[in-house]
């Protein structure tokens, strides 16, 4: 039918590029973001397209939202610029006659965001979270890069050495400065090999010097040795540690009624709702006055995804303290953000007015 095929096909290409165009900015804000991370020690360098690929996973779900909102708010005031929908409204289609081609476009999007909030969310944090847990649990002779001088994870140790071996068990010219309060001291070696005792990590340095000084107590103790052991840290774990309830499969967080977990399940299915919400808003908010300008429509479209979002991050923050159950706030919020839409699209395709019903009362005390 010309009808549907005509409307989904400009949808189609107003979305297709508008997920582009977010898609690009998203990635390129979580670059910059996983960087900073990185240089803060966060993140493993190594993991940074990783971290930032789970990260713009996770997010997806919300771009596909904005996208098809923006979709249908564009396409729709193109049409009315165009006249196009002047042509559509005199062949005897209204504004609700649009729904359907609107709903018949959208619902694999709106399919794929409720997988994404609702499987790949928490999959994606989980992802990323493992991540940063192995590099802050790795032992400070993890942390070592040849050539260069690196702290270890309480501060107390700088380690340097000037060579490493493939297998990152052992080493040449290692150099340790240690200050633990009381005392402070210089360890170096010609070589030195990692061994684990007890499940415990210990390097054993080889032909090499110490220098110690006390604060209590003057003068320098040097000593020589031929083998002297460091503590490094504990064997690597093998599991990670309790993960965040971010990272919690959502069958979890529908088992266990805690405030926390009922706000993190609040926003996965608000995140699924809130599409859905989007589509029938955008179609009653589509429109184009001659007298402003023609980004007027997407301006506001933009201020209603954000003043949506917010709403949802604070109806979450209120789950989580107690202040409001789950059922209350998915009526509240998103029943509510429903009705408003379905009214406003009712409004206009009947044309009411509150000059029209002023109008009609007065005729009709």
């Amino acid at each position: 039918m010309l009808f549907d095929s005509s409307i989904r096909k400009e949808l189609a290409r107003s979305f297709g590029a508008t997920l582009v165009v977010l898609v690009t900015v998203v990635m390129t804000m979580m670059l910059i973001r996983t960087l900073g991370q990185a240089s803060r020690g966060s993140v493993s360098p190594s993991d940074v397209m990783l971290v930032m690929g789970f990260t713009v996973l996770g997010q997806l779900s919300t771009i596909l939202s904005l996208s098809l909102f923006i979709a249908v708010v564009g396409t729709l005031s193109r049409m009315y610029r165009d006249s196009e929908m002047v042509i559509w409204f005199a062949s005897g289609r209204g504004l609700v006659a649009f729904l359907g081609p609107v709903l018949r476009f959208a619902w694999p999007v709106l399919v794929i965001t409720a997988v994404l909030s609702l499987l790949v969310w928490p999959w994606a944090n989980s992802q990323i979270q493992e991540l940063r847990t192995r590099y802050e649990q790795r032992s400070d002779i993890d942390r070592i890069a040849p050539g260069e001088f690196q702290e270890s994870s309480n501060g107390s140790r700088v380690f340097f050495i000037d060579k490493d071996t493939p297998d990152n068990l052992t080493g040449n010219n290692i150099f340790i400065a240690t200050n633990d309060g009381a005392r402070e001291s210089v360890t170096s070696a010609r070589s030195a090999r990692i061994t684990t005792e007890g499940g415990e990590r210990i390097a054993i340095l080889s032909d090499g010097q110490r220098l110690e000084t006390s604060r209590d107590q003057p003068g320098v103790k040097i000593s020589e040795f031929k083998e002297y052991g460091i503590r490094i840290g504990s064997a690597p774990a093998g599991l990670p540690q309790e993960m965040a309830v971010k990272t919690l499969p959502t069958y979890q967080l529908v088992m266990k009624p805690a405030p926390e977990f009922m706000a993190e399940l609040g926003w996965r299915l608000g995140l699924a709702l809130a599409a859905l919400n989007f589509v029938v808003l955008g179609l009653a908010v589509a429109s184009v006055n001659p007298r402003a300008a023609r980004s007027t429509s997407l301006v506001f479209a933009l201020f209603a995804f954000i003043v949506y979002y917010n709403l949802m991050t604070l109806g979450q923050s209120w789950v989580a303290a107690g202040r409001l159950g789950l059922l209350p706030l998915m009526a509240s919020l998103h029943g509510g953000m429903f009705l408003l839409a379905a009214v406003i699209l009712a409004a206009r395709h009947n044309k009411w007015s509150i000059r029209h019903l002023l109008h009609r009362q007065v005729i009709n005390p």
